[in-house]
């Protein structure tokens, strides 16, 4: 297969084109800097300049004859949101997903797949269990940008493209995201619970995020909206409780949602509420998790086993 992807450099996109690469298939990475891209990936990959995602549609001669396209391109959303990065976040997710298919558009043969990353923001926060056919939350920043995000993804079924949106919960990965953040803290024996813990965390190894994609440019049956979360939910304090154990620290420290306000801005509502949210539609296509287990996965992404 013959595979473009975007937002290469990041966490998912190194590990994806790893994965690309090892079973065969040959990755273009549409980069800012494509020589610095090609460089990233010891030249085993074909790499086509895209200098302003947000400006100018991509590259038809990164994208024409490809087979499918995975499209990574976002501004992290783990930050402290000000007036500055929420339009950064929209913008990176909005435009560059906009000028992607203006990108398609113009190439020949086009790909006959897109598999473009969501993110499972979208969803109402609460412990009730969510899945892909759960309505938005409402008056949400993340659920505005997620809408508006997928909304330019679907444009490519317009030209004929099988198009689908993986809404990925939070990865578990010490290279980056909340994992990375939150291992400080429990290595020196500070960390616990956020907010009394009852709040569910969408997680998921990247292993599986990773699984899922390529899961995702295979199986034509796949479109639309796929959570990619892991089938055994947990709660926040089981989390904690569980990484604790994994690293032998004690988890008595608590975090106050006051805190985690003071850091984050309004950003800290993601954690504090959390979402329940199941994997209906990768488990009915017959998606087989790599890591479906909580403590296992924090084992093989902080190297102590599992």
């Amino acid at each position: 297969m013959r595979v473009a992807v975007t937002g290469a450099t990041g966490t998912i996109g190194q590990a994806l084109v790893g994965e690309l690469r090892d079973r065969g298939d040959e990755v273009t990475v549409l980069s800012r800097d494509a020589g610095r891209a090609r460089d990233a990936f010891g030249g085993a990959v074909e790499a086509v300049t895209w200098r302003d995602p947000k400006t100018e549609p991509a590259p038809a001669e990164g994208l024409a004859g490809r087979d499918g396209v995975v499209h990574l391109l976002g501004e992290p959303i783990a930050q402290r949101w000000s007036d500055a990065t929420k339009r950064e976040i929209r913008d990176s997710r909005v435009l560059g997903t906009e000028n992607l298919v203006r990108g398609l558009a113009t190439a020949e043969p086009r790909p006959r797949v897109l598999v473009s990353q969501s993110g499972e923001g979208i969803y109402p926060r609460g412990r009730e269990p969510v899945d892909e056919s759960a309505e938005p939350a409402r008056g949400e920043f993340l659920t505005d940008i997620v809408t508006a995000w997928e909304g330019e993804a679907m444009k490519a079924a317009d030209l004929g493209v099988r198009v689908v949106t993986p809404r990925t919960g939070v990865v578990l990965s010490p290279q980056g995201g909340a994992l990375a953040t939150m291992l400080p803290f429990f290595k020196a024996g500070v960390g616990g619970p956020v907010a009394g813990g009852d709040q569910y965390v969408p997680w998921v190894h990247l292993d599986d995020v990773v699984g899922a994609l390529i899961f995702c440019l295979d199986r034509d049956e796949a479109h639309g909206p796929v959570n990619v979360v892991a089938p055994n939910p947990a709660t926040n304090r089981e989390l904690s409780k569980a990484l604790g154990r994994v690293l032998g620290r004690p988890t008595f420290a608590p975090v106050p949602a006051l805190a985690l306000k003071l850091l984050y801005g309004e950003m800290a509502k993601l954690v504090i509420t959390g979402a329940n949210v199941v994997p209906r539609r990768l488990e009915e296509l017959g998606y087989r998790f790599r890591r479906p287990e909580l403590e296992p996965a924090l084992r093989a992404a902080t190297g102590r086993g599992g």
